[in-house]
């Protein structure tokens, strides 16, 4: 069958039977659909070797080469874009932007087919038909090529909000882009593969290093603070995803409106920022988890302005009040254009949002977090002190994504059993699964740590590798840590990498390994890095804490 009735997807944890969704994707992504997002990536593939080729000719490659390539691989990243439409623009605009590189180079010799295919919109769907997942028949050589461009992925997405803040980094945009030409080379070993997979979580902590500086130079560092999780009377705009600079012009747009702005899900760290807190209609954060906003969108009563990843389908409820921007697309809900540079017009939202009423309060209370690295390295000298006293015994990073299963539950039974001198250093939307927990806190040390969003995971390792200064140990492995993290998509696919390339082992990942990794590659990040999935709570208990 071809991509009209059939798929092969398995780039998230949701993959059905955790092997790959075949009819139609778990995150609601139609056969149709992801046969298109397959061809991106083949022609983003293409586009790259062609640039990669031409750099070797000693061309200047133009920067929106770049922001191209960052912006399709974002766009295909698990619940961004649900345009079928959008998605075929893209892969009509890089085919366009490849035809131009290539009268420039000099010589063609060895060129794959993705960099010379010139298709029109008439054969997208048989194209995409030969080039998805499947097409590299080698079981391990798939996992690992997958492996990396996932990661290369979520690389993007960090490069690209750090592109919003003017903030780039050719270095990071040419490892890209040659390395998304390597995933076409057939003449690459195992061994070969797996090095670029390491070399892959290099340029991730490089990716995430930039997004850090382009975030904090724009905003300033995060600050421990208590963040409202009720309501007020005024009408609202609910901003959802982990693009700060919407947020930014938002609130500057809002300004004197009536109109308040709350976050949701991985927005949250938007509140630790000293900037933001400039606004007085900056208000609290709205709800939960990106899993349930199916639930929440319906009692916020006003606008949702959804910046990045982490829309599900739609109802028709609420649908009307659904804004996109940047890579997200929705078929039914407004898009809000602009380009990088460019401030966004925000006016249709607002208005809308004054016709509304206030949100429905769904629950009350405060939660605390801003816990970066720069806040933490202000807190060293009390944090080494109660560990040398015993009052902190071990640290165990909770970071990442959360998701629908039932298994998920696990983190949360997991954190309310962790010992009492234990304390969990967390970032990213997994924190929703505990960071409403009465957990208490040890010498004024809160037991709940959030460093921010999934890409924050960065202040996660610069912690660790602080720790292990003050320590004057050698390994960094040698720390009472424990790692036992949540994956859902790709940007915690980055994150994994780069801990891994930190040199970091004995990660427990859940609540399912990867459905990509193959038998041989699964065995290979087994024996060289200790990684291991989750077992009952009762058992790993034992195990980190025996």
């Amino acid at each position: 069958m071809g991509i009209e009735n059939s798929m092969f997807c398995y780039q998230c944890q949701e993959a059905q039977g955790n092997v790959g969704c075949t009819i139609k994707g778990t995150c609601g992504k139609s056969a149709p659909l992801s046969g298109r997002q397959d061809l991106l990536i083949w022609v983003t593939k293409g586009i790259s070797e062609v640039a990669t080729r031409l750099r070797e000719q000693g061309v200047e490659i133009d920067r929106d080469i770049n922001h191209l390539v960052t912006s399709n691989l974002f766009l295909t990243i698990t619940n961004a874009n649900f345009s079928e439409e959008n998605v075929e623009d893209r892969v009509e605009m890089t085919l366009n932007m490849k035809k131009e590189l290539l009268t420039q180079l000099e010589d063609k010799e060895g060129l794959s087919e993705a960099a010379l295919w010139a298709g029109d919109r008439s054969d997208f769907v048989e194209k995409a038909e030969t080039v998805g997942v499947l097409a590299t028949e080698d079981e391990d050589v798939r996992s690992l090529r997958e492996l990396i461009v996932y990661g290369l992925k979520g690389i993007a997405a960090y490069t690209k909000h750090a592109n919003v803040l003017l903030e780039e980094d050719e270095d990071v945009d040419i490892f890209i882009q040659s390395a998304l030409t390597k995933t076409l080379d057939d003449s690459l070993t195992v061994d070969e593969l797996v090095s670029l997979t390491l070399e892959t979580g290099n340029y991730g902590v490089k990716g995430m290093a930039m997004l850090d500086k382009a975030n904090t130079t724009a905003y300033g560092n995060p600050e421990i603070t208590s963040v409202d999780i009720g309501v007020r009377d005024n009408p609202g705009i609910l901003i959802s995803g982990h693009d700060l600079r919407d947020l930014e012009m938002l609130l500057e747009q809002t300004k004197g409106t009536g109109v308040d702005v709350y976050t949701h899900s991985e927005m949250l760290p938007a509140q630790y920022y000293p900037k933001f807190k400039e606004y007085d209609h900056f208000a609290g954060n709205y709800g939960n988890a990106w899993w349930k906003q199916r639930e929440e969108f319906d009692t916020f009563n006003g606008p949702i302005l959804m910046t990045t990843n982490c829309i599900v389908p739609v109802k028709d409820s609420y649908k009307d009040r659904v804004y996109t921007t940047g890579v997200v697309r929705y078929p039914g809900c407004k898009h809000i254009d602009g380009e990088i540079g460019e401030e966004k017009d925000f006016t249709e939202i607002i208005e809308h949002a004054k016709s509304c009423d206030s949100p429905t309060e769904i629950e009350t209370g405060e939660i605390v977090g801003g816990f970066a690295h720069h806040q933490v390295f202000q807190l060293a000298d009390k944090v080494v002190e109660a560990v040398q006293n015993g009052d902190i015994t071990k640290f165990v990073v909770m970071a990442g994504c959360d998701g629908r299963q039932n298994s998920r539950n696990y983190y949360t039974e997991f954190a309310e059993e962790l010992p009492e001198s234990a304390v969990i250093l967390t970032a990213g939307c997994a924190k929703y699964r505990y960071n409403k927990l009465e957990l208490g806190d040890i010498g004024g040390i809160p037991r709940v740590l959030d460093a921010g969003q999934c890409n924050d995971s960065y202040s996660l390792a610069l912690i660790a590798m602080k720790l292990q200064e003050v320590f004057e140990l050698d390994d960094i492995n040698e720390l009472p840590i424990v790692y036992n993290i949540a994956w859902y998509e790709q940007k915690a696919v980055i994150v994994l990498l780069a801990l891994l390339a930190l040199g970091v082992k004995n990660i427990h990942l859940g609540p399912t390994l990867p459905a990509f990794l193959s038998p041989n590659v699964t065995n290979v990040l087994v024996e060289n890095f200790g990684i291991a999935g989750i077992g009952t709570v009762e058992e790993d208990m034992e195990m980190f804490f025996a």
